[in-house]
């Protein structure tokens, strides 16, 4: 590239970056102006109350400055710049806001935005350069964020249409009251959701309730429950086969009872459920979520609902997915442990334990992985990568100070019960431990495949 060319180039560059600093800087005055344009071309707009405005001039700022971010640093948009755009589409949605009126609003975003990057471009060469490199990634934002609130507002549609069926909701109650309807529309609704009447249908049942402090978004006392409808239809979309899973808002929670199909275990599900959660935790929805065991016909979900509800018990304040499918009997029963069998545990077993895990628990990994590879001292060296000779050296310093040898079956599930039930007692740190693993950098880890498989 020659001399010219690229002075030329540096200078369309600054030009693009004043351009872009002077929106960013006058974004309250262009937010304004976009508001009362599409109020003055949009008629269903202006029909709405000032809750609905502010509501508007809230998502136009958040566009802007993702706009302005994504241009900025000359990146592709992606979901995560957006994602607070699905609660706005279900919002449209339920004011009963057209759908074309919807995209219309995000039309005159852009073209409002448009002409106050022409307006600042100027009239030099550089400028004018500077606006038509930005025209390209403009479309392409509009595109992406209009698409994706078009989709969102369907899928939201779909679910109201669904929720609004009083058979829904009543074939919820009929099973979890341990039945299933034989005719009727009752019938009519369970088939579509793949629940026919056949005692041998492998079932969960889902319970999801809002978990931490709700997001601040504008749209006032409703905020609660349009976080729960908003959550409700993402779990509506786990089912497989093509078919949507039952998913009621009830009161204050969520129920959902997805059929397991042929080719579909409980684990897949449940690995569908943490992506839902982490899906809505982006657009500022964090859920506690409790999965049942697998319940074979409708008389089963009963207990499988008050499981589901129990298992709630498990999880922080800020929430997560305690799925009983990933977990063992003996790590639910270290879960359910109360002060008494922790009183039961031998003082030396406790004291080794507390001291160990304030110095990273090596020990106890020794036990654990001593444990797992059936007591074979290679074959947990290997696993630990340490020489046997060490792994021999810490099951030794082990027995000094407990007096329990690894080797023997009794004393052995004395120790992993020990630390079984160290593990739901808070860290150094004031976090709550379930296990070993980490739950996604949430502050509390939970026993292995808890929540998701290690």
């Amino acid at each position: 590239m020659s001399t010219g060319s690229s002075t030329v180039a540096a200078a369309v560059r600054a030009e693009r970056t004043r351009i872009l600093s002077e929106l960013l800087n006058d974004l309250p005055q262009l937010t304004v102006v976009a508001v009362s344009t599409m109020l003055e071309e949009i008629p269903a707009y202006a029909a709405q109350d000032a809750a609905f405005r502010t509501d508007v001039r809230d998502q136009v700022v958040k566009h802007y400055r993702a706009k302005l971010g994504v241009l900025l640093e000359e990146r592709t948009v992606t979901f995560e710049d957006i994602s607070f755009t699905r609660r706005a589409a279900m919002r449209r949605a339920r004011a009963g806001v057209a759908l074309a009126d919807y995209i219309n609003a995000f039309r005159v975003g852009q073209q409002v935005f448009w002409e106050a990057v022409v307006e600042r471009a100027g009239h030099t060469y550089a400028g004018r350069e500077a606006a038509l490199s930005l025209a390209t990634p403009l479309m392409r934002y509009c595109d992406f964020a209009s698409t994706h609130a078009a989709n969102a507002y369907m899928e939201f549609q779909q679910y109201a249409a669904a929720e609004a069926v009083r058979e829904s909701r009543d074939l919820l109650e009929t099973l979890l009251a341990g039945s299933l309807p034989t005719r009727g529309r009752e019938l009519a609704a369970a088939q579509a959701h793949g629940l026919v009447p056949d005692a041998r249908t492998p079932l969960l049942v889902v319970i999801a309730v809002l978990a931490g402090p709700p997001a601040p978004v504008p749209s006032g006392p409703d905020q609660g429950a349009d976080a729960l409808h908003a959550a409700c239809a993402a779990i509506a979309r786990t089912g497989g086969n093509g078919v949507r899973t039952l998913s009621v808002v009830r009161q204050s929670e969520i129920v959902a009872i997805p059929v397991l199909g042929q080719n579909q275990g409980a684990e897949e599900l449940c690995d569908r459920l943490q992506g839902v959660l982490r899906g809505l935790a982006t657009e500022g929805i964090r859920l506690a979520m409790g999965v049942s065991t697998v319940a074979t016909g409708a008389t089963q979900l009963p207990q499988a609902y008050q499981e589901a509800r129990a298992v709630l018990d498990f999880l922080p304040e800020e929430g997560g997915v305690a799925a009983l499918p990933r977990i063992t009997p003996f790590q639910y029963l270290a879960l359910k442990a109360d002060d008494t069998a922790r009183n039961l545990v031998d003082a030396r077993i406790t004291a080794l334990l507390a001291e160990d895990r304030a110095r990273g628990g090596v020990l106890t990994a020794t036990i654990r992985a001593f444990a797992e590879a059936d007591l074979n001292l290679r074959v947990a060296a290997e696993r630990l990568q340490i020489h046997p000779n060490t792994a021999q050296y810490r099951m030794r310093r082990i027995q000094e100070r407990t007096g329990r040898s690894l080797r023997s079956i009794n004393d052995l599930v004395e120790l992993l019960v020990a630390i079984a039930l160290q593990d739901t007692l808070p860290t150094n740190t004031g976090r709550e431990r379930l296990g070993t693993a980490t739950n996604e950098g949430r502050g509390r880890a939970d026993v292995p495949s808890f929540h998701e498989p290690r």
